[in-house]
């Protein structure tokens, strides 16, 4: 870590700054151009480079791709501050997501914050769970805002881990398989290879495995393995 001569956070106003100047006329017509829709498929693609980074336990890169995934942060915040007066979408700076997202850590922490007893790891795990729930009861289901764009199998664990919470029964979640025999037509395969695909995936959950990162880390592993033979 380099010498610092200013103070933590000091570097994050010259990023808002530079992204100021960025969209700002006389800046780059790229970035003048972009919208939160076209946005969207970067903040996914760093997010992955970012866990792969983490996963390496590669120091250097995980900084450069933190920056990457914050650049995107600081994109979103700046397009919707430019939102005018008779826009139906209310706009938001990047103040707004900060103020947020303190406001919500503040709330999501009160055996730091109100000077409550001392909590195990799994008390705050549960208390976390009971936060996030009194915050979400607009959801009627507990499927309700699992994004659509999530990896499959990230998104089949996040569906198996909150039917679990909400007390379904393991046996429930998960289809039973059906036998095929003989010879099978692509769709039989395909949905008898997603049923077991899940029926993985609801194991992984029930052994407090992230299934996305186990399967990544299985690929890293195959690569080095093939690329050396």
């Amino acid at each position: 870590m380099t010498e610092r001569s200013e103070p933590v956070g000091a570097a994050l106003l010259e990023a808002v700054a530079v992204m100021d100047r960025l969209r700002s006329p006389g800046g780059c017509p790229w970035d003048a151009e972009q919208t939160h829709a076209s946005l969207a498929p970067y903040a996914i693609e760093e997010a992955h480079e970012v866990a792969e980074a983490a996963e390496a336990g590669d120091a250097e890169a995980l900084a450069e791709e933190l920056g990457d995934l914050l650049l995107q942060v600081l994109f979103h915040a700046r397009v919707a501050s430019e939102r005018g007066s008779d826009d139906p979408q209310p706009g938001f700076d990047i103040d707004d997501v900060a103020r947020g997202l303190v406001a919500k850590l503040v709330r999501r922490h009160p055996h730091v914050f109100d000077d409550a007893a001392e909590l195990t790891a799994a008390q705050v795990h549960q208390q976390w769970d009971a936060i996030k729930a009194a915050e979400k009861r607009e959801r009627t289901h507990p499927l309700d805002g699992i994004p659509v764009s999530l990896p499959a199998l990230a998104r089949a664990q996040k569906s198996v881990g909150r039917l679990r919470k909400a007390g379904v029964a393991p046996s429930s979640i998960v289809e039973p398989l059906g036998d095929l025999e003989g010879d099978v037509g692509t769709d039989d395969a395909e949905r008898r290879i997603g049923e077991r695909l899940l029926a993985v995936v609801a194991e992984a959950d029930a052994a407090g495995v992230d299934a996305e990162a186990a399967l990544r880390s299985a690929v890293r592993a195959l690569h080095e393995r093939h690329r050396t033979a």
